[in-house]
């Protein structure tokens, strides 16, 4: 008992003084985190903790500004400016990411994740450590994925209570193919935007509405511009954490690894952020004068086989990709 009590003591030590050398020679730097959601949002606490973990780990020499909003622009261009150095971290939506790693796509299936436990199993798991490993030979360093959430139908003219109400709608989706192709699908007219515009787009009438999950909807203040929530829980949304292969090549192996352990910490924290706080966000969307819907099973397994085609198309190009994700759920459902 005296020797393992020992060896656990030494361990410890060992272990922090690992930290401490790493912090002792950490380079002074300062970096730029751009995303999308606003102050308050999971994401946006998620990268905020972030920001503090970095600090901690580095002894203050490496330091995080956290630019939330899309005050750096849309996904597009910060992925662009990531590439070219000028913007450090990005964090998105990992099925965007599908224009530079086109098995992306398949974080953008329609029902691909029946639950968040799912979710965490592929993107943690092999598949999704693949996937960000691929990213380098486009500039981009995959470090760790957080969540967005399941995704939900606003609109400002009319209640969905079936199917069939989606039709004619003029929706804002993310701009990518499997997107578009989904809502057409429905019989809506999928309008591709960048996030930072949908607020003006809802409030001028340019779209109907668009589709997000409720921690996005509450966050953004969508509900003073839509009337109309259905809880359609269509899609899962994985978002990554990337980071500038341009400036990480500059880094030591010290600072690399602070930034890992950062975001391997950031992913769990911020999940659990998010999953806790998702309860309360239909409650608050009620009280702020939406109207709820949601689908019977029957319609739900209407809506699940309208979008079987466009996974299909999707999927034909990313087969393999797509055979390891079904492998790993198979597993899990067994």
């Amino acid at each position: 008992m005296i020797r393992f009590a020992r060896r656990a003591v030494l361990a410890a030590i060992a272990v922090a003084t690992l930290a401490a050398t790493g912090a002792a020679q950490a380079q002074e730097r300062s970096f730029k985190f751009a995303l999308q959601n606003p102050k308050g949002h999971p994401l946006e606490i998620g990268a905020q903790k972030f920001a503090e973990l970095v600090a901690a780990k580095s002894g203050g020499k490496m330091k995080v500004n956290v630019f939330a909003g899309g005050t750096l622009g849309g996904d597009a261009a910060n992925v662009s400016a990531l590439q070219g150095g000028t913007i450090e971290f990005v964090q998105l939506n990992s099925g965007i990411l599908a224009s530079q790693v086109k098995d992306f796509e398949v974080f953008d299936f329609p029902f691909l994740f029946a639950s968040a436990k799912e979710a965490d199993a592929v993107v943690d798991g092999p598949v999704g450590q693949k996937l960000h490993a691929k990213l380098a030979e486009k500039g981009i360093i995959g470090l760790a994925y957080v969540e967005l959430g399941f995704r939900n139908i606003t609109n400002s003219r009319k209640p969905i209570n079936t199917v069939e109400d989606i039709a004619g709608l003029k929706l804002r989706v993310i701009p990518n193919a499997i997107n578009i192709d989904w809502v057409k699908a429905l019989g809506a007219n999928p309008t591709p935007m960048a996030f930072p515009e949908v607020y003006a787009g809802l409030e001028q009438k340019a779209i109907d509405g668009q589709e997000n999950p409720l921690s996005v909807i509450l966050a953004n203040k969508f509900f003073e511009v839509q009337k109309n929530l259905a809880v359609t829980n269509h899609q899962y949304n994985p978002q990554s954490i990337i980071f500038s292969k341009k400036v990480w090549d500059t880094l030591t192996p010290a600072d690399q690894k602070i930034l890992q352990d950062a975001a391997k910490e950031t992913s769990a924290f911020q999940r659990k952020v998010n999953r806790d706080k998702s309860a309360d966000d239909l409650q608050e969307l009620k009280k702020a004068g939406m109207a709820v819907t949601e689908f019977s099973p029957a319609e739900q397994a209407k809506l699940r086989a309208k979008l079987e085609p466009v996974v299909a198309k999707h999927g034909a190009a990313i087969q393999a990709t797509v055979a390891e994700v079904q492998a790993e759920l198979a597993k899990l459902r067994k």
